[in-house]
């Protein structure tokens, strides 16, 4: 890849919203031994996913590079859903992983453990209590009301290759919400709203989670992370409806997450059927 510094463009259009500085960020992040080898940051594109995995498969780009975008006009969340919000309002960004050394069956859980990262990382530089609605989705509390402030996605690029994108709300104010569902870090509350430590805490920690992962072989188990995932997995506990391919449904509690990363969903008639993929709606608190 080669690095293009994004806060060269209009440097002092929006002082509520400053650049980010890709040579800063690769001074905190980038080191010998680590996991992150290359950082850019870019203006505007469409999806730094799609961007990531075009240039993994091209063999452009390795194992720890980042790609950070100050605004994505074609973002996307699970299911194709559009994600969009205005420049330098948020995180956006996508890292590539290469997990060679952990079974095929075990990548499920790398959006798990990103969520895991993302909300240990934002407590930690942005002092708020953050929770995960399975699968990944990043919630936070907004005037006593539970909001999605930021989502996950991850997808193949090539045969050895996990491209897994993050969105985070930072500075988006009610007025700019996409729907009054939606919140962010400083309508939370957030201690600072300063996007480069919050990069830096998110990507430390997912290099740390990832790390402790891999040393596991992958063992969601052995590595802490189902248990982790579990404790801060806001979908436990509650009444749940699970909309499924095929335009199935089922509702029931939300008892665990398994070994393989599935919901797993105790119905009214005494069955626990595990969900690997679906779209979830929280019923009721837990």
């Amino acid at each position: 890849m080669t690095p293009r510094d994004a806060s060269d463009d209009s440097r002092w259009s929006d002082l509520d919203r400053p650049p980010l500085s890709a040579a800063a960020l690769r001074r905190g992040l980038v080191r010998d031994g680590g996991l992150w080898r290359e950082v850019e940051v870019v203006q505007r594109t469409g999806s730094t996913n799609n961007d990531l995995v075009g240039l993994a498969v091209k063999g452009a780009a390795g194992e720890g590079a980042v790609l950070v975008a100050e605004e994505q006009t074609a973002g996307r969340g699970r299911l194709d859903r559009q994600w969009t919000a205005p420049a330098r309002s948020g995180l956006f960004f996508s890292v590539l992983l290469k997990p060679s050394d952990v079974p095929v069956a075990r990548w499920g859980w790398l959006p798990l453990l990103t969520g895991v990262a993302v909300a240990t990382g934002l407590s930690r530089a942005a002092g708020i209590d953050t929770a995960l609605k399975w699968p990944n989705d990043l919630l936070v509390t907004v005037g006593g009301e539970e909001r999605k402030a930021g989502g996950i996605l991850a997808e193949r690029a090539g045969e050895d290759g996990v491209v897994v994108g993050v969105g985070i709300n930072v500075t988006l104010r009610e007025d700019e919400l996409p729907v009054p569902q939606a919140g962010s870090l400083v309508l939370a509350g957030a201690i600072t709203t300063d996007r480069d430590p919050l990069l830096r805490a998110v990507l430390r920690s997912l290099e740390e989670w990832y790390g402790r992962w891999r040393s596991a072989g992958g063992d969601p188990g052995v590595s802490g992370l189902q248990e982790t995932y579990a404790a801060g997995c806001a979908t436990l506990g509650r009444v749940v409806r699970a909309e499924l391919p095929g335009d199935r449904s089922i509702t029931g509690e939300a008892v665990a997450v398994d070994g393989d990363g599935r919901l797993v969903i105790a119905t009214g008639e005494g069955v626990q059927e595990p969900v690997g993929a679906g779209d979830i709606v929280h019923l009721r608190p837990a």
